[in-house]
């Protein structure tokens, strides 16, 4: 057997292969005979009946351009009936249409040249079928022949796939008519979306027909064709739209999706629609809807939830319900339920002996004052509503009570005693007798603890009698006012917006409202006022209280504008406006008439506070494009007595270096050195811990942040308030932080955590707690102070253990820093609020609802600790105290009809989206069966488990009254 060559380059196998190759090359290749059976042999491709198909569109065709007329009312019929009977594949052009195409022009032609009415509607009707393989684009053509054809055709019978073409062509046909501003040629475009309507609805395409009727700006007309089948997938879709949806659509969807909602008798849907309209005629008109007590009971809930000043005349039960009159006692009986009653203590919360023990040793040398105002915050939050704690109430005789009150100091004195508040929240009777006693204390600071105590005990919750008006009054009124301690009538005040928030209070109106324009007060007195009116008023666009603000910011020296008390004033008025774009315009150009750069962060923040919870895409673009803005130039022309910097560093950063040594570089958003860390302790060792007159003097001037540089910090809080409305902005505004913290001036950077928080309220989410980690160690102390209370927000009443260890690690590493383990300590005490049954998020009912009232509260203290060593770390920490308004029971309690609690079994899982999905998906995942009362977690969701009970609410959340299914057959 002769051997295979192996190496063939350039061998004679190689030379003798070639002529064969060169033989094979003139043969056809397999490419040119499959073109050239492409080209001669499309006839023989189709099948028998594919031809014959064919053969008999084109004679059909010839017969319509024969001249007899007598053919084409028959030819015509054959055509329509041959395209209505053909089926394809989902990715197939029908036979038919495909067929018919080269006949396009043929039949244009033919139609410009009848002149027979009745002939033309059919060639019309069939040309705007044709239409939709055919036509260039921008010509429209199964429109316009649509529109040629008889009005009395029935669509449906061409198809779906047909109908959603035509939809698409009138919004773009409407839209250009809107451009080029002839809307007369709008109505029969309008008139043709009301004959698709029905067949979108018919099936199951309610998404499709919402879109149709807002594209031709006529969504109020879609009530008429809804049924009992459609109602409620068209409003769930409605509703989820709103969000992404510009002004003024986005109030007509909630105005339809109400009308709708009332129609079919989904009452509790249709409050909760009326509450984010802020209407109270439309609030009044569900009441009206139903007779039964029952249901004006749970919608009574509902309204009670969201801090209503809604009056129901008509049964004193249910404007109890709207008042929360019962919210204590439900509340304990939850406590109860979950084994919770046994007070705790902050070293319970703190856990020392986990911290670091290098450390350990030295937390004792820190039993201040300051310390232990800090416990008794911690105390205040992780007992509150329970009614009973170990620190302030141990003994018959409340002598430990005072005697920790005297381990603070001057305004901590105040504080400490207000947090008896806390612990004994929406318990008006109990709490007004422990706090009682202390009004008649000697000290002036223990008087003003127990009445700003009165006013957070009784904050959401309203009777007839008002006692804390009662009690705050006299420290406010005129003659008393003025030779009153200025602390006894800051306090009043304070509790005074605290205890009305949201509750439209006309008394507390004519109180605080002359204190606001009067001059001869100081300016906190003013500014105090003028904010807790905010809170009282929230959203209402109160003319009274908006035209005495900005006639006092007119009327006040050029100086005092530039005072670190002004921001509440602006914030006052801007929380008037909270939700009410669409009424902003008015008093904007009003603050231009303010000749001062204040006006600027006026404008700021009333723009925030009227888009909050939107989403609105314009508003945040504006809102990125002032943070990235340098307000160098602006400075140097309107600030004379500030010197020129050759950065932007702004004036509170100097503060900052005075107070403690920081490393030269560090603009960074990951932690600071380890030897810049322990200069920084050490530094801060040197002072007297208890040293808060020095601290005063240092931080409380003006020479904090002036205001009229302070307009960059609101808006990156306002990027938060507006993106938290939408889940896909909310995410988009987490990664805006992140690039804001690492190119923004040091105002900017101080405000991208409280921001951060601000959007994550009660949702610990790691990626949120892990970045605020980082930050707490930034080498600008104030960004580190900030990092940490966000990070008490994020987790707030959640019992996160990933964030409780993070803060220990904090307090071991900051055990020498008073300031920051001060603000570490009420960030633990947020994260066990309520010992894991409280919220702060402002979203209720199934997140469909942002609380004002909520929202305002976590404001407030957002805009406080934009300069936190001015505030809440100087005198004045009582504000802290402005969060009780948000703070709320994450529970599902089930009662019945006569509101007694009873247990049910219930189903507890993640919501799953089901907007837009066919048949009737599941609305929770990965659930598990509790027996009420249960906590339920940010994004969780419950069902009933049987149908042994009948809802009265749409969602299991918060107080749900159950009413025995009458139908109901137990399987035994």
């Amino acid at each position: 057997m002769a051997p295979t060559p192996k190496d063939t380059s350039g061998s004679d196998a190689t030379k003798h292969d070639q002529p064969l190759l060169e033989k094979d090359n003139n043969k056809p290749s397999s490419k040119d005979v499959t073109k050239k059976k492409g080209k001669n042999e499309q006839e023989e491709e189709l099948s028998e009946e594919d031809q014959q198909l064919k053969e008999e569109l084109e004679l059909l065709v010839e017969r319509l351009n024969e001249p007899d007329q007598n053919l084409y009312d028959a030819a015509l019929q054959n055509l329509k009936t041959h395209i209505k009977d053909s089926t394809s594949s989902m990715t197939a052009v029908p036979k038919p249409l495909k067929f018919l195409r080269p006949h396009y022009p043929l039949l244009v032609s033919l139609y410009d040249k009848w002149d027979v009415q009745a002939l033309k509607y059919k060639l019309a009707d069939i040309l705007s079928v044709l239409g939709m393989t055919y036509s260039d684009e921008g010509k429209r053509d199964s429109l316009n022949y649509r529109l040629k054809s008889n009005p009395e055709d029935d669509l449906n019978e061409w198809g779906h796939e047909y109908v959603r073409h035509l939809a698409l062509e009138i919004g773009e046909q409407y839209q250009d008519n809107l451009e080029n501003e002839l809307t007369e040629n709008n109505a029969p475009l309008l008139d043709l979306s009301l004959k698709i309507i029905p067949i979108f609805l018919k099936h199951n395409a309610e998404a499709d027909a919402v879109d149709l009727l807002l594209e031709v700006e006529a969504i109020d007309k879609l009530p008429q064709f809804i049924d009992k089948n459609t109602f409620a997938r068209v409003c769930l879709y409605m509703v989820s739209c709103v969000p992404l949806l510009a002004p003024p659509d986005d109030i007509a969807f909630l105005h339809t999706a109400y009308s709708i909602y009332l129609a079919h008798n989904q009452l509790t849907q249709a409050l909760s629609l009326a509450i984010r309209l802020d209407d109270e005629n439309l609030v009044q008109q569900v009441f009206d809807a139903t007779s039964d007590v029952s249901i004006q009971k749970q919608l009574g809930l509902i309204l009670g939830r969201q801090n209503s000043s809604f009056r129901f005349e008509d049964n004193e039960e249910v404007q109890e319900c709207i008042s929360n009159v019962k919210k204590s006692e439900l509340f304990h009986y939850l406590v109860k339920e979950l084994n919770l009653l046994d007070p705790k203590l902050p070293e319970d919360i703190y856990k020392t002996h986990l911290e670091n023990s290098s450390f350990s040793g030295r937390s004792s040398l820190y039993d201040s004052a300051k310390q232990n105002l800090a416990s008794s915050f911690v105390n205040g939050f992780i007992n509150m509503g329970f009614g009973k704690d170990k620190l302030l109430d141990d003994g018959d005789e409340n002598e430990a009570g005072k005697s920790w009150i005297y381990r603070t100091k001057g305004n901590g004195m105040l504080s400490t005693t207000a947090s008896l508040g806390l612990i004994n929240e929406w318990d008006v009777s109990e709490g007004l007798q422990k706090l009682d006693k202390y009004l008649y204390a000697s000290e002036d600071e223990i008087k003003a603890g127990a009445l700003l105590g009165i006013g957070v005990g009784s904050s959401s919750v309203h009777d007839e009698v008002e006692p804390a008006l009662l009690l705050l009054q006299d420290s406010i009124n005129g003659e008393s006012a003025a030779t009153s301690n200025k602390k006894l009538v800051s306090s009043a005040i304070t509790g005074l917006g605290v205890a009305f928030a949201g509750s439209k209070n006309e008394a507390v109106l004519n109180l605080l409202l002359p204190l606001v324009s009067d001059t001869d007060q100081t300016l906190e007195i003013s500014a105090l006022a003028a904010l807790a009116l905010g809170h009282v008023f929230v959203g209402t666009c109160n003319g009274d209280i908006t035209s005495t603000i900005l006639q006092t910011l007119l009327e006040r020296d050029f100086q005092e504008l530039g005072n670190k008390w002004i921001r509440f004033m602006s914030l006052g008025l801007g929380l008037l406006y909270m939700g009410k774009y669409e009424q902003v315009d008015d008093v904007l150009e009003t603050i231009d008439a303010i000749e001062h750069p204040i006006s600027k962060t006026l404008k700021v923040l009333v723009s925030i506070c009227s888009y909050a919870g939107t989403g609105n895409v314009l508003q945040i673009q504006s809102l990125l494009q002032m943070s990235s803005t340098k307000p160098t130039n602006k400075e140097e022309d309107n600030d004379d007595e500030e010197t020129e910097h050759e950065t932007d560093t702004q004036p509170a950063e100097q503060q900052d270096k005075k107070d403690t040594t920081q490393a030269p570089t560090a603009e960074g958003d990951s932690g600071v050195s380890g030897t810049s860390a322990n200069e920084k302790k050490d530094s801060s060792t040197s002072k007297d811990d208890d040293d808060t007159e020095s601290e005063g003097s240092s931080s409380g001037q003006d020479s904090s942040t002036p205001e009229d540089e302070s307009y960059q910090g609101y808006a990156v809080l306002g990027l938060a308030c507006i993106a938290m409305g939408e889940e896909i902005g909310q995410e988009m505004s987490l990664r805006h932080f992140s690039h804001l913290m690492h190119y923004g001036n040091p105002l900017i950077r101080r405000a991208v955590p409280l921001a951060m928080g601000l959007v994550s309220a009660s949702n610990p989410q790691m990626k949120v707690f892990d970045t605020l980690s980082r930050y707490s160690h930034d080498s600008d102390i104030e960004v580190a102070l900030n990092s940490i209370f966000a990070m008490g927000i994020v987790g707030a009443g959640t019992n996160n253990a990933r964030l409780a260890q993070l803060l220990r690690q904090l307090a071991s590493y900051y055990v020498r820093e008073k300031d920051a383990l001060f603000m570490v300590r009420i960030a633990q005490g947020l994260i066990h609020l309520g010992k894991g049954t409280l919220t702060l998020t402002p979203y209720n009912t199934d997140r469909q609802i942002l609380s004002r009232v909520s929202l305002a509260g976590l404001l407030t203290i957002a805009v406080t600790l934009l300069d936190p060593k001015s505030f809440i770390l100087d005198e004045h920490h009582a504000l802290i105290y402005y969060l009780t308004p948000s703070i709320h029971p994450r529970t599902l309690i089930t009662v019945d009809e006569n509101l007694e609690p009873i247990k049910v079994n219930v189903r507890v899982g993640q919501a799953v989206d089901i907007v837009g999905q066919a048949g009737k998906p599941k609305t929770i995942t990965g659930w598990v069966t509790h027996s009420t009362p249960v906590l339920l977690s940010y994004g969780e969701r419950a069902e009933l488990e049987d149908d042994k009970f009948i809802s009265l609410a749409s969602s299991l959340e918060g107080v749900v009254i159950l009413r025995k299914n009458p139908d109901f057959m137990d399987e035994d």
